[in-house]
């Protein structure tokens, strides 16, 4: 069967973990002082992508929807992001 573009992006995301896993290795290193609440919530980013998937093909499964399509799939998924943004934001501003 021919590739589809959907094919295309799922290789493109699956492949997008490996230099976030790089980044956040190299933001860990002790040298660069990375407040442990800031180093945390880029973590917990992985956290949001481990929702996002199965939310995706609930979604698709349930309702023959993209996720974006099903809100409350979708805003479920999306808490997980705001959480990640509230520990970055919240680790950087206590170390200032």
């Amino acid at each position: 069967p021919p590739l589809t573009l959907d094919d295309i992006a799922g290789g493109l995301f699956a492949f997008s973990l490996f230099p976030y896993l790089g980044f956040l290795y190299h933001l860990g290193r002790p040298e660069n002082k990375t407040p442990e609440m800031g180093l945390f919530g880029f973590k917990f980013l992985l956290a949001f992508v481990g929702v996002s998937i199965p939310a995706a093909i609930a979604a698709k499964t349930m309702y023959s929807a993209q996720l974006a399509d099903v809100d409350w799939l979708h805003g479920g998924a999306e808490s997980f992001l705001t959480i990640t943004n509230l520990l970055i934001v919240l680790g950087f501003r206590r170390a200032i």
